[in-house]
């Protein structure tokens, strides 16, 4: 033997004698997908293998693998109708999710956006039309999400503006899914800027305030003394009022109100089916009538009325510069 064999052997042997627990440990997750005599070697390391930072790591992986993933839910504002007055990061989500729970409110335009591969829910509640109850939607978002599946909640409007946002979130709290809101075009603001009825004037409107017309009791009706105060001083938005219309306008009078006080009722703001219709306390619930409105449609109470712009909505439904957007 030569005197470097006679050096390097001794060496060798000492190098793969002080490596061995960790030379085991790689050799038996070698062969552990072998055959059934040598998963018994493997077996065997365990006891060695399980306190090693390595198999910590192994472990915790194949737990990782073993579980599905973590569901999300988006709660999205679809805005007032008008597809292209979806925000950017609502029609990115559309895109994403895996599961699209719809209302009534939300225009076929927009719902022609979201992708085939996409499945879509319907839950819409219109007056004296529910198809699903409130509860029964919580407990779908929740289970949805609780499957692993990215869930877009799509509300028309914006979801922080009568939209029972809160229901849902409650019960995604409760089961612990992490969600996130996004914000849309509140259907004031829709019907504003189509209709030109601005929603202040500093010559008649200084401030505005939004109310519905409906509440969790469907027997309750708004307050009509302060109500009555609130529309001699501001503008007064009210959604979902169609069906009380009536009941509104005598209500108002009854306070000192006069009759002749401006009122306005907008049927599907910002498409291209939108109708305006004009009046005061007096004579507007005979004029929808006679005009048969039927779609959604917001009531505008206020001087701001009179105010009205004459803006060309030709000129918003125009997709002549869709394509450079």
């Amino acid at each position: 033997m030569s005197i470097a064999s006679s050096w390097s052997l001794p060496f060798l042997r000492t190098l793969f004698k002080q490596q061995k627990p960790l030379f085991n440990l790689f050799y038996h997750d070698a062969i552990s997908t072998t055959t059934s005599t040598t998963r018994q070697c493997f077996d065997n390391s365990k006891t060695s293998a399980k306190h090693s930072y390595l198999g910590r790591w192994l472990k915790l992986a194949s737990r990782q693998n073993e579980g599905h993933k973590q569901g999300q839910v988006f709660i999205v504002g679809a805005g007032p109708g008008d597809a292209e007055l979806l925000t950017l990061k609502a029609l990115r989500l559309l895109q994403q999710a895996d599961v699209v729970l719809f209302d009534a409110l939300v225009s076929e335009d927009i719902l022609a956006l979201i992708p085939s591969k996409v499945v879509k829910e319907y839950v819409g509640k219109r007056c004296k039309k529910h198809s699903f109850t409130q509860n029964a939607i919580c407990k779908r978002v929740v289970e949805l999400a609780s499957n692993g599946h990215i869930v877009v909640r799509l509300k028309g409007g914006d979801p922080a503006l009568f939209a029972r946002t809160c229901e849902e979130t409650d019960a995604l709290t409760n089961a612990n899914i992490p969600f996130a809101i996004v914000p849309g075009i509140t259907a004031a603001s829709g019907v504003s800027a189509y209709t030109g009825i601005p929603l202040t004037d500093r010559r008649c409107a200084q401030s505005v305030s939004f109310m519905t017309a409906h509440f969790k009791d469907a027997d309750q009706w708004p307050e009509m003394a302060p109500m009555a105060q609130n529309v001699l001083k501001q503008t007064m938005v009210v959604y979902m009022g169609l069906s009380r219309l009536e009941g509104l306008c005598k209500g108002l009078v009854h306070h000192k109100v006069p009759t002749t006080w401006p009122v306005a009722a907008i049927e599907n703001a910002t498409s291209p089916q939108q109708r305006v219709i004009t009046g005061v306390l007096a004579d507007i619930h005979s004029k929808v009538e006679a005009a048969n409105l039927t779609g959604p449609t917001l009531l505008i109470f206020g001087k701001v009325v009179e105010s009205r712009q004459q803006v060309n909505t030709l000129l918003l439904h125009s997709s002549e510069h869709a394509t450079t957007i």
